[in-house]
């Protein structure tokens, strides 16, 4: 299959069609996620983002379907009463955003017709723009608190917590200016983000908490395999969509690309995040542990450099909340 937008469109307007035509409880089906900007492949590699709304119950969150090793469908399965109160889909940090650029392909009642308009409507006024994004910093500080709090000791769940914390801060930034940023390309377009706002060093205090100082890039290219060694321990449909088997060529290619780039940095998020969730997903005493343990002690993670970490969360997460502060007053509406 060669893969331009002409015959992923096809791809989208038979997966319409076949799956209407066998269930008719879907209300409608729109398009979302990087097929809808230009640069919507990466290593080759690329996932088509569908959002199936139902009327009723749903039984199924998330599917990956796979179409060649090169690509994939990634359908996400909503229930049609969370679409009703538009005004809080404007103010969500996820699908307000989502909505508001989605492509709709199966509508023929127009009810996404609708949502769309009252979602579109006043979606870019500041004080939601300012709401979103204080939203995701807020799930940020939550975690901090947390952990602040208890101070446990690091494994793979501790750690997850911890890059979800950091993921939503730098979102909370990207929020201002456009939508979130997804796994794959997050740092690449995260520093766009600090440029747009002139904060660069929001950028080099994310980088820091990963602990890019401390590592060459051709140790980071030394974890693909253990990194691969822990994705292939993983039983199929014991785990995540998001690690489903088809998606481990759609990550590694995309690691590679990133690491032959003039951003290698930016594999940290994609390879870190996804490795720690690889970890929560196997049994504790699993072979893939150790060279999880190795990675993350060499990044300062683990032992007491998890405290920390926390602490220069802490900071981090005051920075960005500064940074939403100015960027209010600038707007009129500090």
């Amino acid at each position: 299959m060669r893969i331009n937008r002409r015959s992923l469109i096809r791809v989208i307007r038979n997966t319409v069609e076949q799956r209407t035509r066998t269930d008719r409880n879907i209300v409608t089906i729109y398009l979302c996620g990087s097929l809808l900007g230009d640069e919507y492949e990466l290593g080759g590699t690329v996932d088509i983002d569908l959002i199936f709304i139902h009327a009723g119950i749903v039984e199924e969150g998330r599917e990956i379907v796979r179409l060649t090793d090169d690509v994939h469908l990634d359908i996400a399965h909503h229930d049609q009463k969370h679409y009703r109160d538009t005004r809080t889909l404007r103010l969500h940090p996820w699908m307000g955003p989502n909505i508001n650029t989605c492509e709709i392909y199966y509508d023929p009642g127009h009810f996404m017709d609708f949502t769309q308009a009252s979602v579109r409507g006043q979606f870019d006024r500041p004080e939601y723009v300012l709401s979103r994004a204080r939203t995701q910093v807020s799930s940020a500080r939550q975690i901090w608190f947390a952990y602040e709090n208890e101070q446990p000791e690091a494994g793979p769940s501790e750690i997850g917590e911890l890059l979800k914390a950091i993921g939503n801060a730098g979102n909370a930034i990207s929020s201002l200016s456009g939508p979130p940023l997804t796994e794959r390309r997050y740092l690449q377009q995260f520093q766009q983000r600090t440029d747009v706002l002139r904060r660069q060093e929001l950028f080099s205090g994310f980088m820091a908490l990963l602990g890019i100082q401390n590592v060459e890039i051709d140790t980071i290219r030394s974890w693909l395999q253990p990194w691969e060694m822990g994705y292939d321990l993983i039983r199929p449909g014991k785990t995540p969509a998001r690690l489903d088997p088809v998606r481990k060529h759609y990550y590694l290619r995309a690691f590679e690309t990133i690491l032959d780039s003039n951003q290698p940095g930016a594999i940290l998020w994609p390879l870190l995040s996804t490795w720690t969730l690889i970890l929560n997903n196997l049994p504790k005493n699993t072979p893939a542990r150790e060279g999880w343990q190795e990675t993350f002690r060499e990044l300062g993670f683990l032992e007491d450099g998890f405290e920390k970490r926390i602490m220069a969360l802490d900071g981090y997460l005051d920075q960005v909340e500064e940074t939403l502060d100015d960027w209010a007053r600038a707007q009129g509406i500090g």
